[in-house]
């Protein structure tokens, strides 16, 4: 009996260690920064829901409606996403204020998809300093793809500069010495079209660009730098800016009866946002170059990813307007962030956080076939890859192949 009682008690000791040594593997397994518990991630987020560029708080919308999905269908890895938007009105100093209130009060483990350039360069050091990764910005600014000096920092949608090179790339080929009139936001985000373009037409820039005029994010209108730029007539006119300004310099044009080869920014490409606003007809013949699916084009209606988004907005979002290519946009966003996740595991350390979005490579079906979503350590753009398309006054055709920007120099 005594026998018998020693080796239970042995037992008993041995499956306690056990135990003790499996909850210390699970701990050890489980790594966690602010933010995470073994049921929650806190995301936060700035985006403009009022102010000049209101026309993109319909992302915001859609990404907590995404979030409110996956929620729905047990989270990720069996957690929870808690998504805090806060509306920054595109206003530098606004971002400042609530990110600093999404980092030290509401402690959110990542910063996801804040929008804009000016607002995202406000808080970029501040982001770096405190090692919270701001991932997957809403902006195509070069400046998002500098791993060596900003590593807490990563874009997601193709950089402006890369852009601006394909659509110079193709106006030297098709439109040789033609003159070209710019118009242009005074921020990071208009100056990297102009880089871009100087990129590719060098020394022949100053000769071809016969007028360049800048506007501020604070104007109502563009009506009169249009009218200024259409004074030195150019043959080409590429009309940098976000929707609303995209929309009154499309309006202003037909306005004044010119028809100049006309470029516009694929950030401003949606039908319901931009287009539509401007008259569709006053949009015709505008090009662009885009890597997305147009939501409005019925190629894509039995398109896997394009019936799963549109009974995704049917459920959780169905007052949106279906014709606006933002949601779209959010919605691809918010898949690469999923993919993220799923390979940090268990892991969820900001540092993993970025070493697993510097080491991607999948399709997303929100974009063309043949776009790939591809990152490495040291290169934090992941989509390099568009096409040149023309809005024919319904929709936007396609043609020409898939260009890397990347190398479109």
């Amino acid at each position: 009996m005594h026998e018998r009682l020693v080796r239970y008690a042995r037992t008993l000791a041995l499956s306690a260690a056990v135990a003790v040594i499996a909850s210390s593997a699970a701990r050890a397994q489980k790594q966690y920064d602010t933010g995470v518990t073994d049921t929650e991630i806190k995301i936060g987020n700035t985006i403009p829901y009022s102010g000049p560029a209101s026309a993109y708080g319909i992302i915001g919308k859609t990404v907590a409606a995404y979030f409110k999905m996956v929620n729905d269908n047990g989270g990720i890895n069996g957690r929870k996403i808690n998504f805090i938007s806060y509306d920054d009105a595109y206003s530098p100093p606004k971002t400042v204020e609530q990110t600093r209130k999404l980092v030290e009060s509401d402690e959110v483990f990542i910063d996801f998809a804040p929008l804009g350039t000016a607002p995202n360069a406000a808080i970029q050091k501040y982001m770096n300093q405190k090692k919270v990764p701001q991932l997957f910005v809403a902006t195509g600014a070069s400046r998002w793809g500098d791993p060596e000096h900003f590593p807490w920092t990563m874009g997601w949608q193709a950089n402006y500069r890369s852009e601006a090179r394909i659509y110079a790339t193709y106006i030297k080929k098709t439109y040789p010495g033609k003159t070209i009139g710019i118009l242009y936001q005074n921020d990071d985000f208009g100056k990297d079209y102009i880089s871009g373009i100087k990129d590719v037409l060098g020394d022949d820039y100053a000769k071809l660009v016969i007028s360049e005029v800048p506007f501020e994010i604070t104007v109502p209108t563009v009506d009169s730098q249009v009218v200024s730029i259409k004074s030195a007539n150019p043959d080409i006119f590429i009309n940098i800016g976000t929707p609303k300004f995209a929309a009154q310099a499309i309006k202003k044009v037909a306005e004044l009866n010119w028809h100049p080869v006309h470029f516009m920014t694929n950030v401003s490409a949606s039908v319901g946002a931009t287009l539509r606003p401007a008259g569709l007809e006053n949009a015709k013949d505008i090009l662009s170059a885009g890597y997305i699916k147009d939501i409005t084009d019925p190629q894509w209606d039995n398109d896997p990813t394009m019936k799963d988004f549109r009974a995704f907005m049917e459920k959780y979002l169905p007052e949106a307007d279906k014709t606006d290519g933002g949601p779209f946009a959010g919605y691809g966003a918010a898949i690469g962030l999923m993919q993220v996740l799923k390979q940090c595991g268990d892991n969820l350390t900001r540092e993993n956080v970025m070493k697993q979005a510097a080491n991607l490579d999948f399709e997303d079906g929100v974009y063309l076939p043949g776009v790939r979503i591809k990152t490495s350590p040291t290169d934090f753009y992941p989509i390099e890859q568009l096409r040149m398309m023309k809005f024919d006054g319904e929709r936007w055709q396609f043609f020409g192949d898939l260009m890397d920007s990347h190398t479109e120099k």
